[in-house]
């Protein structure tokens, strides 16, 4: 297996209305990691054709984890001005994917459609995200707490158990469900699949 970085390349895209509304999670997230010691990489683009570029140069950033922040839909990721079908997603970001992590917050995009295009065939470790909407605020503050704990238990690298035990923990916290889909050689799909959701006992 490469050895990878273990830091964080943030791909962020927003309507014009969540632009004007300074909604930037993406950008959040990144001066959180930087709080904490890290040195993620920060992109906001608008097109498909960015997306494009931008995978270029996440794959020669050598990150080991690729957080992605947009809106979308239950088969395609929406940039400010372009609407990228699964397909075409998978044909721009998977070959960038091997050994390495995804992670989306965006709208309805983690599902099954999504995971057969990205992890069947594919050295990608998982693809982590909600499977509902999630209000801004919600997002922002979920995202930051994970990586900060994932980062303060171990800098160098986020094991399978550790992820699923922070992701409960958060998931209770701020009652963000999330769907959770990794690679697997034992399965006739090619991936296993989690769905993390709240505790009927949690606490608000």
């Amino acid at each position: 297996m490469p050895k990878t970085i273990a830091d964080v390349f943030i791909v962020e895209s927003l309507k014009f209305e969540d632009e004007k509304s300074d909604e930037f999670e993406g950008k959040i997230l990144s001066n959180i990691l930087k709080l904490n010691g890290k040195k993620p990489i920060y992109y906001y683009i608008r097109t498909k054709k960015e997306l494009d570029e931008i995978m270029y140069k996440f794959e020669e950033s050598n990150y080991r984890y690729l957080h992605i922040s947009c809106h979308g839909s239950k088969n395609s990721m929406e940039t400010t001005l372009d609407s990228i079908s699964f397909n075409e997603l998978s044909e721009l970001i998977k070959p960038c994917l091997d050994y390495k992590r995804l992670f989306l917050s965006a709208c309805n995009m983690v599902n099954e459609s999504l995971a057969k295009k990205m992890l069947a065939q594919s050295k990608c470790h998982s693809i982590i995200g909600p499977y509902k909407p999630v209000y801004f605020s919600d997002a922002a503050i979920f995202w930051s707490s994970f990586y900060h704990l994932m980062f303060k238990d171990n800098v160098d690298s986020m094991k399978l158990k550790e992820i699923q035990k922070t992701l409960k923990k958060l998931t209770d916290l701020f009652d963000v469900p999330i769907n959770y889909y990794s690679y697997s050689k034992t399965t006739k799909q090619g991936f296993s699949y989690r769905k993390i959701n709240a505790s009927k006992t949690s606490i608000k």
